[in-house]
């Protein structure tokens, strides 16, 4: 087997290797479906209930 096959044979036993690990990296990014900026696309959480215990505190705690 001369040098140019040797090469070639080991190119081609890397090349599916080569291409699956291309696919998983690439999956990823593929998969994520491309969103138009609008109001609708927007995920917003619930707003929080406000008590004022923090300010509370704090202030009990400086005097203590």
């Amino acid at each position: 087997m001369t040098r140019l096959t040797a090469n070639v044979v080991k190119i081609l036993r890397l090349l599916p290797r080569t291409a699956l690990i291309l696919t998983v990296l690439a999956a990823p990014v593929l998969a994520v479906p491309t969103m138009r900026a609008d109001a609708g696309s927007t995920i917003e959480a619930p707003a929080l209930r406000k008590s004022g215990v923090g300010f509370v505190l704090l202030v009990s705690l400086r005097r203590g």
